[in-house]
């Protein structure tokens, strides 16, 4: 199996804090001293540093994410540990109720 280009993105983002903001290094630090960032774990740390914009800004973004099965299967152990359905895993990791959908049906 062919190993997929992808961005380096502990130090994108180590780059963006040493740069812009400093001041949320110790926020920040635990995820970034992982040996390998999620798909997740990138949603989080844009959101410690940026914060959270707009829905449409948000919207938006959301058309761009890719998941990998790792990911997925993370997302639908943490909806059957906490109990949730769809709609409140899909507001929390700002997912369409649709999509979950499909991956339940592919994956369990």
């Amino acid at each position: 199996m062919k190993k997929q280009n992808q961005p380096n993105y502990k130090r994108i983002y180590s780059d963006i804090i040493d740069q812009k903001f400093p001041h949320k290094k110790a926020e920040c630090k635990k995820l970034l001293e992982k040996k390998m960032l999620t798909a997740l774990d990138i949603i989080e740390l844009n959101n410690r540093i940026f914060g959270t914009k707009n829905q449409n800004l948000q919207k938006m973004n959301q058309k761009f994410r890719s998941y990998n099965e790792t990911d997925i299967l993370r997302i639908l152990n943490y909806q059957r540990n906490h109990r949730m359905n769809n709609l409140q895993v899909a507001e929390l990791f700002g997912l369409s109720k649709n999509t979950l959908t499909k991956w339940r049906k592919i994956f369990q």
